[in-house]
């Protein structure tokens, strides 16, 4: 599902991004509810939250530029009690294949019902794109955090073990 926002980035680099677990559901600009999958994707005006119907409570994961929090995204988070795996990359690409690779991406994921593209203004390449799957016992997303201006793309990729 594509989404145009009608809100300015609240984060302008991946510099500014944080990651957490646990925190409550933020003010979110669009939702798509998975109740198949037992997950909820939440575009928020700084980025993404991803909520899981786990069997031990709920697990929230927020990558966003969080007030009060130092950004600091780190390559991987582990948890095994929980069965969560979570791990980010920020690559960073000339003006002309930023272009070309979020356009791939939206194109590929535009009419996915599993996935949710949100573009911000001042762009098609100013998008937050989040993507969930399934195999058996597990779930999972694949995120895109795209800023254009600074040449970055935030990959990040979840897994967890519901039980």
């Amino acid at each position: 599902m594509l989404v145009t926002l009608a809100t300015p980035y609240a984060d302008t680099t991946a510099t500014d991004l944080s990651f957490a677990l646990g925190l409550p559901e933020q003010p979110a600009l669009h939702v798509l509810d998975l109740a198949p999958l037992g997950l909820r994707l939440r575009l928020l005006g700084a980025s993404h939250q991803v909520v899981v119907d786990a069997p031990g409570g709920p697990i929230v994961e927020t990558v966003a530029c969080l007030p009060g929090r130092d950004p600091e995204l780190p390559a991987a988070v582990a948890d095994e009690a929980a069965g969560y795996l979570f791990t980010s990359r920020v690559r960073r690409f000339d003006r002309a294949e930023m272009s070309e690779r979020i356009g791939r991406l939206r194109g590929r994921l535009a009419a996915d019902p599993y996935a949710l593209i949100g573009v911000f203004p001042g762009g098609a390449d100013a998008v937050t794109a989040l993507h969930a799957f399934s195999a058996g016992s597990t779930v999972g997303w694949r995120t895109w955090h795209a800023y254009p201006q600074s040449g970055e793309l935030v990959e990040t990729e979840t897994v967890v073990t519901v039980r």
